[in-house]
Formats: structure tokens, C-alpha cells, sequence
């Protein structure tokens, strides 16, 4: 496999699709076939981050990836490695929950790590605010996998700005990364700023300030959900699907490109997090490695009214 280390940098792969079913039934060497796959194409189209979780099927995404990565020598080196942890699924009676204890984070990464064969962690988030989490206690784990080298760089996901000054009033490392569903479907990050002082502003729901927070102090916003689940892929699906196939036909790209530019034209420089499994639909993302946003302003104001289905206030 090749990666290109000097292209990806406006593009993550997100492995949530990877490893099988959602279930904690052992994968099969059809499972790693496809995963080899996918990431095949995600390198082929420039793409050399890659992101997990130690949840996502129940611990198989990391595996089959541990095992592609064993299957090509010298690759680890060439990519970055990103995971999550924090959320426990459902077990045995036990409902699901959110645990950032300090030692639980420690035996969570420790086992990431076995399961992608590697001794380091290049990006560890924080998968979704634990309310029961003792901030000082986290971060003294966190500083403890950063002496170890065992994780280079920290970040969270779901935490909105008032929760990243929290943890980071206990951290020496700073905060690098904020993971957050941002798309042309799920538009309430952008919805937020300019519903202000309307009606519908209430009902937004999206933290007020976060997406400034993080630009102001140069924590990269990772955007889960880029390509919206596909809505925009098929011309035929509505109005705003349409207009994104007008746009990739007037652009030279595909659809997916266009859901992309869209995302990657915001100033903050949203660096949006594709998960399909599907390698065509990975390689119909290259321009957005490749090539400059091309929308422009009013074309990116079409975009935004027509899958918001009304006109902006």
C-alpha cells in the first residue's frame, strides 16, 4: 500500500464502517479483506488519518485495521493514527454510559493499542463528556500516556467550548482537535450564528461560540458525518440533491466532492471525516484532497438554502 504523506491533510478516514457487524461476535478474513480495501482506496485518494474508536464494532474496526496494518509493513509509519475512547456500550443488564475515569482511560488505550498492533497512539480523543468525570484526575492520565509516548496529541469529540476550557485549565499538553457532526444535512453549527435573536434560534440546539472557541485557539474541527449519510449523492433524491449534482457537472467533480467543499470553504477550516466503506464512493472524494474548494460564495449560499429548505432569516 502507499500512502502520500504530503496529501490528506483536508481529509480523515473514519473507520466506524469497518470490522463487520455491530456485535461482539469475532470477525472473518472477509472482514479484513474488505477493510484492507477501503483503506486501499483511502490512500489511492490521499487520505493518511484515520480514525477510531474503541467501540465502533464493539472493538472489530480496530482489529481488522491492526491486521491491515500487519499485512503492509512500513505503513504505520507513513499514516496517523486516531482513536476514542470514553463511551462503554451496553452489557449484561448494564446500560450504556460514559466513563473518563482516570484509569479507565489508561485501560482503554492500552487495549486500542493491542488491537491495532501499534505502540502509539497519534491523536487520543475523548469520545463524549463523562459528567462524572474528575477533570484532574483525567488529565494527570492523559499527561501520563504523553510521558509514556503513547499518545502524541490529545483532543475530544461532542464537547462544546465551555467543556475545553475545562479540561484544559488542567492540562499542560494543549487540547489539538474538537470532533463534531458538521454537514449539509447537519447544518446546526452554522444554523447557530446566524439564528441569533430569532425565534428558531432557541431550538438550534448547537453550543453558542464553539465553532469561534476552537478557531480562535487553532483546535482543528473534525466534522463526523461529512458526507450525510449520501442524501446528496443521487441527483434524483430532492431539490438540494439536484443542485449539488449542478454543481459537480459545472466543477469537473462528483457529488460527494461538492458535500465536501462545502464544509472545507467555512473559514475555520473544517476538516471533514469521511466513513463510508464503499471504495468507489472514497475515491470519488479525491478533489477534495486535491483541489481547492471551488464553490463559490453564492454558490455556497445556494447550497445552504436549498437543503435548509427556507430562506435565511
Amino acid at each position: 500500500m502507499t500512502a502520500h504523506p504530503a496529501r490528506g491533510r483536508r481529509l480523515v478516514y473514519g473507520c466506524m464502517g469497518l470490522g463487520g457487524d455491530w456485535d461482539p461476535l469475532p470477525y472473518g478474513p472477509a472482514d479484513v479483506d474488505r477493510a484492507e480495501a477501503a483503506v486501499e482506496a483511502a490512500l489511492d485518494t490521499g487520505i493518511t488519518v484515520f480514525d477510531h474508536a474503541d467501540i465502533y464494532r464493539y472493538g472489530k474496526s480496530e482489529a481488522v485495521f491492526g491486521e491491515v496494518l500487519a499485512r503492509a509493513p512500513g505503513l504505520r509509519k507513513r499514516i496517523v493514527l486516531q482513536s476514542k475512547c470514553g463511551i462503554r456500550l451496553p452489557e449484561a443488564g448494564r446500560p450504556g454510559h460514559y466513563d473518563l475515569r482516570g484509569p479507565s482511560v489508561l485501560r482503554r488505550v492500552e487495549e486500542s493499542l493491542t488491537r491495532l498492533r501499534t505502540d502509539r497512539l497519534d491523536v487520543l480523543l475523548l469520545h463524549r463528556p463523562d459528567p462524572l468525570a474528575d477533570p484532574g484526575e483525567l488529565a494527570a492520565a492523559l499527561s501520563s500516556l504523553h510521558r509514556q509516548g503513547l499518545v502524541g496529541r490529545f483532543g475530544v469529540s461532542n464537547m462544546n467550548a465551555a467543556q475545553i476550557a475545562r479540561l484544559q485549565s488542567f492540562l499542560d499538553v494543549p487540547l489539538a482537535v474538537d470532533q463534531l457532526e458538521m454537514s449539509l444535512h447537519s447544518r446546526a453549527w452554522v444554523e447557530e450564528g446566524v439564528l441569533v435573536n430569532t425565534p428558531a434560534g432557541a431550538q438550534v440546539g448547537f453550543p453558542s461560540g464553539t465553532v469561534e472557541y476552537c478557531a480562535e485557539r487553532g483546535i482543528e474541527l473534525q466534522a463526523w458525518g461529512a458526507l450525510a449519510g449520501g442524501r446528496y449523492s443521487d441527483p434524483s433524491a430532492g431539490p438540494a440533491a439536484a443542485l449539488v449534482g449542478r454543481l459537480a457537472e459545472a466543477h469537473g467533480t462528483t457529488p460527494e466532492t461538492v458535500v465536501l467543499w462545502w464544509l472545507q470553504r467555512h473559514p475555520a477550516g473544517i476538516v471533514p471525516v469521511i466513513g463510508t466503506s464503499r471504495p468507489e464512493r472514497i475515491r470519488a472524494c479525491r478533489d477534495a484532497v486535491d483541489r481547492a474548494p471551488g464553490l463559490g460564495h453564492e454558490e455556497w449560499y445556494e447550497l445552504w438554502t436549498a437543503a435548509r429548505g427556507a430562506p435565511l432569516p
